[in-house]
């Protein structure tokens, strides 16, 4: 049997309860949405395997429990994360609102070597939505507040639809392979035999 290199990539999905990064996660990695609604406990993650120019990668998605009891969730959680993915719900003002709580909770406990270029990607879900008619948080209002982080890209998802989901989640991972985060790749290499 041949070995593979692969290298795991953690991503970690911080937002209000509610807002869909469970639903997110499952349509990325299963092709797969439950319109019942469970809350996330704590954390949990989903792993997708990627293979890009020669090279297998495993992509870790932590999602979280938006849940004020269970933001601060602990240093060995956010560790070693190399972006952080950003939900909130264009339909409910406050998950908008405490996007800049979600960001600065991740960098005081993550404390990344660069925060200031630390990779992040903001997603606005839920688009699908009552046609959009319920919507409060406009693509422009967003935008202006991903500009204002440091040009944090942006999008808008649907994770009922599968609408801009796997867009989203390729950037993010390409956004990593572009970062200094992944500075030293060779230290994070797992050898797995296929």
């Amino acid at each position: 049997m041949a070995s593979r290199r692969r290298m795991l990539l953690k991503v970690i999905i911080l937002g209000d309860s509610g807002v869909g990064k469970t639903s997110l996660m499952n349509q990325y990695v299963n092709r797969k949405f439950n319109n019942q609604y469970k809350a996330t406990i704590g954390a949990d993650f989903l792993t997708k395997e990627i293979q890009f120019e020669d090279r297998l990668f495993t992509l870790q998605i932590w999602d979280t429990a938006g849940q004020e009891r269970f933001q601060s969730l602990g240093v060995a959680f956010y560790r070693g994360a190399d972006c952080c993915v950003l939900v909130y719900d264009v339909n409910v003002a406050k998950s908008f609102d405490d996007l800049n709580n979600w960001r600065e909770e991740f960098l005081i406990q993550a404390t990344p070597s660069d925060p200031e270029n630390f990779p992040f990607v903001v997603l606005g879900n839920k688009v699908d939505l009552d046609g959009g008619n319920n919507r409060v948080i406009s693509e422009k209002t967003a935008m202006a507040w991903c500009v204002s982080k440091g040009n944090i890209p942006h999008f808008e998802t649907s994770a009922k639809e599968g609408f801009n989901v796997d867009a989203a989640f390729e950037y993010t991972f390409l956004k990593i392979l572009m970062s200094s985060t992944v500075v030293g790749l060779r230290n994070r290499l797992v050898v797995s035999v296929s």
